[in-house]
């Protein structure tokens, strides 16, 4: 980044993973972020070289290559100038789950705030700690928390490839019991993996009774995925305290909460008629309640340097137990996006407050995210959550974890139409057939909406660079899918159509 590179050139991590759109797609992608971050150089390993080549092409680029020909260049003979505080540290992308990903401008003080942060109060870190990671290197996550992290406390990590881990992901938990690692880290769909992909023959190899700190983040947590993971590796000495809920973003380089250190999941479970109609986090005491219920992980208290507000929709800052847009204040937030001035004035105030665009609760000290503001249903004047649909179709035998993703599209009568798009392993017609009316019932029956149900092949539906499901990807190629990419509204044909399967039939 050219204007910003200080003393030297400002590191930019870039994804490295190939989207199912295909070597296109990337290659048009990392040619979009190399503009965004006016690159004057890039370099990839031998894997992407040919990407590289491909995205860097009639751009006004000083050098670019693999990263064998960087280790080629001839060394300086002076070593660098330490940097002062304020300038920037790294350009950190952000997921692009919601929207084309931005580069989070964070200073070498924000950083090393948020690590002391991190070490000090969130894991605790001791001596004797080791880390095992398969996060990418240029997730937030994967470089703040466990690249800089052991860094910064000198501690030793071991890496284990991230497609390593997609493709066997028991080679993480053999890691973890043969160096006896205390601290890891994953997305609750990298639980969620490991236990689907476990053989009952693998668990008594494991010894997993030093992990301390199973980190978990980076998207909503789902309670049942985690549970289904600590009871299947029980007999490997896996304690469910190991959990560690949190909340961050690369907004705020990376952590904002933790849930107390070996307290393991506590889940708020809530009144969801109350949730969606008032906005408001009712808890259900008794387990006898004929309402219907729906339940949040504590995220934790924020570390000691911030501020948190949850506000409504007109600033206003609002009690305890109400839901609202949170929006946090301290010393790791960054300092704006890069190169993009409009995007940093309507997400960070001149004071210093940024609005996070995630949707939560306070309940006494703890913090509780409910979801993206973006992907928010709003149905017949109902609040209705995403992945409380995309829960309903994971629980039917056909459908697994994550092969779900909602969201809402205006239909030509003014309302808005919620779609449920669903990879479906089912290949006969009639079973598909009652696999969406059964949906359509269980929705109905739930929420009082219909919902539009397409059911798409395996491995279609979108991801973020760091993993996560991409919803708003998930609707632009539903409206490609059916030919609506130019339309503003969904025709009233396509939502009376049942079952919609037409992406799996071809």
């Amino acid at each position: 980044m050219k204007e910003q590179q200080g003393k030297f050139g400002l590191p930019v991590p870039l994804p490295a993973a190939v989207h199912l759109g295909g070597k296109s797609a990337f290659v048009e992608h990392l040619r979009a972020l190399l503009k965004d971050c006016h690159a004057s150089a890039a370099y990839a390993s031998s894997d992407f070289a040919t990407f590289l080549e491909e995205a860097v092409d009639g751009l006004d680029l000083a050098v670019s290559g693999t990263i064998d020909a960087f280790k080629r260049l001839p060394a300086s003979e002076q070593l660098p100038v330490a940097p002062e505080s304020d300038e920037l540290a790294y350009l950190q992308y952000t997921s692009g789950s919601t929207r084309f990903p931005r580069g989070t401008m964070i200073t070498q003080r924000a950083v090393l705030s948020n690590l002391a942060g991190i070490l000090q109060y969130g894991v605790q870190i001791r001596r004797g700690d080791r880390y095992v990671s398969w996060l990418p290197f240029y997730h937030d996550m994967g470089l703040v928390g466990l690249i800089l992290g052991p860094v910064v406390s000198q501690l030793s990590v071991d890496y284990l490839g991230t497609r390593d881990f997609a493709m066997r992901p028991r080679l993480w938990l053999e890691l973890m019991s043969r160096n006896k690692a205390t601290i890891s880290y994953a997305p609750p769909f990298g639980f969620a993996l490991c236990a689907r992909r476990l053989r009952s023959s693998d668990v008594d190899s494991y010894d997993l009774s030093a992990w301390r700190v199973a980190g978990v983040g980076a998207e909503m947590i789902r309670a049942g995925w985690l549970n289904q993971f600590s009871e299947a590796l029980a007999p490997a000495n896996f304690s469910k305290t190991t959990f560690l809920p949190c909340y961050g973003m690369a907004e705020c380089s990376l952590a904002v909460s933790f849930a107390p250190l070996a307290q393991g999941l506590e889940v708020d479970r809530l009144d969801a008629d109350i949730l969606a109609s008032e906005r408001r986090a009712q808890p259900i005491e008794s387990d006898d309640s004929d309402c219907r219920v729906t339940e949040f992980v504590n995220c934790g208290r924020p570390l000691p340097d911030y501020e948190v507000e949850i506000r409504d929709d007109a600033g206003a800052v609002l009690p305890e137990r109400r839901l609202g847009t949170i929006f946090l204040r301290g010393p790791s937030v960054m300092s704006g996006y890069a190169n993009n001035p409009g995007a940093t004035r309507e997400t960070l105030s001149d004071d210093g407050w940024l609005d996070t665009g995630d949707i939560g609760y306070r309940a006494g000290d703890s913090l509780f995210i409910t979801g993206r503001a973006k992907d928010l249903l709003i149905i017949n004047g109902r609040n209705i959550w995403p992945q409380d649909l995309e829960y309903l179709a994971e629980q039917q035998p056909e459908v697994r974890a994550e092969d779900a993703s909602a969201f809402a599209i205006p239909a030509e009568d003014g309302t808005e139409v919620a779609v449920l798009v669903v990879q479906c392993r089912e290949q006969d017609p009639f079973r598909q057939a009652r696999l969406v009316e059964r949906l359509k019932h269980k929705i109905q029956s739930e929420f009082g909406i219909a919902c539009l149900i397409e059911l798409v092949p395996l491995h279609t539906l979108p991801r973020t660079s760091s993993g996560k499901l991409s919803r708003s990807g998930t609707q632009l190629d539903f409206l490609k899918r059916n030919g609506l990419e130019n339309s503003d509204v969904l025709p009233r044909e396509l939502v009376d159509r049942t079952p919609h399967t037409k992406a799996l039939n071809g």
